[in-house]
């Protein structure tokens, strides 16, 4: 076992994925010399040489662009979004190309591409620095979208994400970078959990708190103090969002009868109200009250004097808690 932050994770995963096979490429901007801004790339150009890490533009179209066409000639290129609201302008290059061409060719192609996006509020950053717009990709047929939320996971999930033949959106929460856990860096793929698997991050008998990403730490402070008050809240980590890990919830759910969903994201249309419906279509018989929600307000990231407003917190999701057994 060894103590790693969750950036620390994410490094040595893709470094034992570009050990293993030298057909993965790191790309992005600032990824090589600076080893990224967070530094989640530091010392793999130093250590694979500047053909295998690779300092791009600042042209995230053609970074997306650029990895259909290397894997297209077998590469499985790993790509660096610099900061979640930066996706945008490659969101074409994603959508109608990426998400498609496997499809299109019956199958025949492969695009083992890795789009790694560090996504979240809560470091005090400008416009476009805290975006949360997995809802956007989830609904895009054709992705895997996942994303982890502690340094075990991370050194895991993100060698999965590069084995996988499949177009994968990797979620990475910028505001957990430096948390520490250890980390087995020991055994095989096939003592890891699978790449579409939840996990029972808290168990509980009361409620359920299906969260992911930089939430899932806040739902565990806010089931540690509902203990004070004598209720046993469950947390799940869904790690996957799509394909979606519905027996997992489902079972959770059916067990303790009332559930909030949690996101940084604004709650119109976020990826909750997916999990909602999900829940009230197949575990309406077994619910006490309905399936709540806590996220963002429906408005632009604030500046960063206000995001502490703006971001769910210990105390919001309590709140919803309370709101749950008050029916």
């Amino acid at each position: 076992m060894t103590t790693l932050t969750l950036a620390k994770a994410l490094n040595e995963g893709m470094r034992k994925a570009m050990e293993d096979d030298p057909k993965v490429l790191v790309m992005g901007e600032d990824v090589g010399k600076l080893g990224g801004v967070f530094r989640v790339t530091d010392g793999l150009q130093k250590d694979f040489g500047e053909d295998r890490v690779i300092d791009t533009p600042l042209a995230e179209s053609g970074i997306i662009g650029t990895a259909i066409g290397l894997a297209l000639r077998g590469y499985r290129p790993v790509c660096e979004i610099q900061f979640d609201g930066f996706v945008f302008p490659a969101a074409d290059q994603i959508i109608t190309q990426l998400a498609k061409m496997p499809l299109r060719s019956l199958g025949a192609i492969r695009l083992p591409v890795v789009v790694r996006i560090p996504c979240g509020g809560g470091i005090g950053a400008v416009e476009h620095h805290s975006e949360s717009p997995e809802a956007y990709f989830t609904h895009t047929a054709g992705l895997r979208v996942v994303a982890c939320s502690n340094p075990a996971d991370a050194y895991t999930m993100i060698q999965q994400a590069i084995r996988c033949d499949d177009p994968v959106v990797f979620f990475e929460p910028k505001r957990r970078y430096w948390d520490k856990a250890e980390v087995d860096t020991s055994p095989g793929e096939g003592d890891w959990p699978a790449f579409d698997q939840a996990r029972v991050a808290r168990s509980g008998a009361d409620i359920t708190l299906l969260a992911y990403g930089p939430m899932v730490k806040t739902c565990l402070e806010a089931a540690a103090a509902a203990e004070e008050d004598g209720r046993s809240v469950e947390v799940v980590d869904l790690r996957s969002l799509n394909p979606l890990d519905m027996p997992a919830v489902a079972e959770s759910v059916r067990r303790t009868g009332r559930c909030v969903v949690v996101h940084e994201a604004p709650v119109f249309s976020g990826y909750g109200a997916e999990l909602a419906a999900r829940i009230t279509e197949e575990c309406f018989y077994s619910l006490e009250a309905p399936v709540l929600r806590v996220g963002g307000p429906s408005t632009p990231y604030p500046p960063s004097r206000l995001e502490e407003h703006y971001l769910p917190d210990l105390d919001r999701v309590l709140d919803a808690v309370d709101r749950s057994f008050a029916f």
